[in-house]
């Protein structure tokens, strides 16, 4: 029987860093030897001893013990050597890791979601794996009810449409409702109904509560109550854990309590609600989570979801912790955009100001572009501060990289002039759609020395230099006068008196008129090639000289364009 638990131990510590779960460990060694059912105990009791011996192992060690005592076992799991931008991840087997991001629905993603979300995608991807969005709705409070429509589709934006699951937490009570009262009837679980301050500070003395130590019978009873009889705030149930743990977090922690605000799903029905690290805990293992990738600051959360596993003989998933990323500058808080958005401050989540993925999409930025950030970023536990123009720097010329070849060409003159080039010729300029690209086509613009130019342009633009219209004709002021001088580049290439190249356009009668809303809220207005009537909604530009952008909206005459970036 030793040599059977053995190599199921060092199997189970080599898979966890060196920790074997007991519990687990029985389950398998059952499964292979039934016999042993028939004195669970005195199983379970050589299986603690032997995980206390493994424990004191360093992993070299376990992992030779196991190659000589029960090499298939290692060729199971060996690590397949996986070729991807991340490192890789322990325990991760191709086409069975599962990853996710929890979410509550307070609001839609923003930039802050995008760095989580976009690395738990990558891993998935890099495994063959799977990604699920769970929303965590357990805190009625703070809920906003479009949010659990808007953090999905932001989710599937981000990941171009590979999240393999939605999850809503608050459909799933009767499930934890069950897990809790297994706890309770297996005496891992209690409720408490001691005053909160005076819980508080047995707890940070290391003192069990009277609650502890009621009968079961009892237990169940007051289990029961908590549906229908106790107020919110007078009984909460705790989970059994060492009162004496060095960190006061792990103590006795509470796992489901009485909240009887109005829930956006299930109205009042219920008032019952798990504590998040409870629903996690229960989630992560129905959903079969192999990895759990998340901030530090998750780390005590993840100590306590491995305890409740444990009381279930479950497998916990590998958990692994980023570092704090600080963005300084940003205003971050979706709550407080709620409510700016209520008082009219914004239009609304799409507003052109907002660091919201919804705003970010509806300029033109794409998904990849917040991926590779991740990934340059990758899987660290150093904190980090970025600032506004650190953040933007970035992702701008991540964004750039993959837009400049989406994107055609076309001349944008806002505030346009109209001036008369003097003995101009008559001329078809022809221009490439995009001069990477040729075969995309041409553009096309017909002149006759009748020009609209940017009212910027026309104040910069000094006397007696040589200037020039972008592939058109070169030209000097004189007396307030604009007179050609020649067509040829090398002619203004080669001067001495080298004046500016400015974009233009045909003074013509068939212009659209082009709105560029800025990032400031400010709206840019003027005319564009004529080509552009050929634009769907959607599109991305570039406007020559100037910066990229989207177009929102195409009405008969008139093209609305949202600010991307340089």
């Amino acid at each position: 029987m030793d040599k059977n638990i053995l190599k199921q131990v060092l199997k189970n510590a080599l898979d966890f860093d060196g920790k074997a779960n007991s519990k687990a460990v029985l389950g398998q060694v059952l499964r292979d030897n039934p016999e042993l059912k028939k004195d669970v105990p005195k199983t379970l009791k050589q299986i603690d001893k032997i995980v206390q011996e493994v424990q004191q192992l360093p992993l070299e060690e376990i992992k030779n013990r196991l190659s000589k005592l029960a090499p298939e076992l290692l060729k199971g799991k060996a690590e397949e050597k996986i070729e991807g931008p991340l490192k890789p991840l322990p325990n991760a087997e191709k086409g069975k890791v599962v990853v996710r991001i929890a979410p509550s629905p307070s609001g839609p993603l923003h930039i802050g979601h995008a760095y989580g979300t976009s690395l738990n995608y990558e891993y998935a991807k890099m495994y063959d794996g799977k990604f699920i969005v769970r929303i965590e709705d357990t805190n009625p409070e703070n809920l906003y009810p479009p949010a659990y429509d808007l953090i999905p589709e932001d989710a599937q934006w981000l990941t171009d449409n590979n999240v393999a699951e939605v999850i809503v937490q608050s459909s799933r009570l009767g499930l934890y409702y069950d897990c809790a009262e297994k706890l309770v009837n297996m005496e891992k679980a209690y409720v408490c109904t001691c005053d909160v301050d005076g819980y508080r500070e047995m707890k940070s003395k290391g003192i069990a509560c009277p609650c502890r130590d009621i009968d079961n019978k009892e237990q169940q009873l007051r289990y029961a109550k908590m549906f229908n009889e106790y107020a919110e705030g007078e009984a909460v149930l705790r989970l059994k854990t060492d009162i004496k743990h060095k960190n006061p977090a792990m103590r006795d922690f509470a796992i489901l309590r009485i909240n009887e605000h109005l829930h956006p799903k299930t109205g009042k029905e219920q008032r019952v609600w798990p504590v998040m690290v409870f629903s996690v805990a229960v989630d992560d293992h129905e959903l079969g989570i192999t990895h759990v990738l998340n901030g530090k600051e998750h780390a005590d959360n993840g100590e306590k979801e491995k305890i409740i596993m444990e009381y279930f003989g479950w497998k916990p998933p590998v958990y692994k912790h980023w570092g704090r990323i600080n963005f300084e500058g940003f205003k971050l808080s979706t709550s407080k955009t709620r409510l700016a958005i209520e008082q009219g401050e914004y239009s609304g989540w799409e507003d052109i100001r907002l660091p919201f993925l919804r705003a970010l999409r509806k300029r033109g930025y794409q998904p990849e572009a917040f991926r590779k950030y991740a990934l340059e970023i990758g899987l660290s536990l150093n904190d980090k501060k970025v600032t506004l123009e650190e953040f933007w720097k970035n992702i701008n010329s991540f964004n750039k990289e993959i837009v400049e070849s989406k994107a055609n060409r076309y001349f944008f003159v806002d505030n346009p002039v109209e001036v008369t080039i003097e003995n101009a010729p008559a001329e078809k300029v022809m221009l490439d759609l995009h001069p990477d690209f040729p075969e995309r086509g041409k553009r096309e613009l017909l002149v006759k020395g009748v020009v609209h130019v940017s009212e910027s342009d026309f104040k910069r633009l000094g006397e007696d230099k040589l200037h020039r219209l972008m592939d058109y004709c070169n030209f000097i002021i004189k007396d307030n006068c604009w007179n050609f001088v020649s067509e040829d580049y090398d002619d203004y290439k080669e001067a001495e008196n080298k004046g500016l190249i400015i974009h233009w356009l045909p003074s013509e009668k068939r212009l659209p008129k082009v709105e560029v809303l800025m990032e400031d809220n400010t709206r840019a207005k003027g005319l564009g090639e004529k080509e552009m009537f050929n634009l769907k909604e959607g599109d991305l530009v570039q406007l020559e000289r100037r910066y990229f952008a989207r177009l929102d909206k195409k009405e008969e005459n008139k093209l609305t364009f949202y600010y991307l970036h340089k």
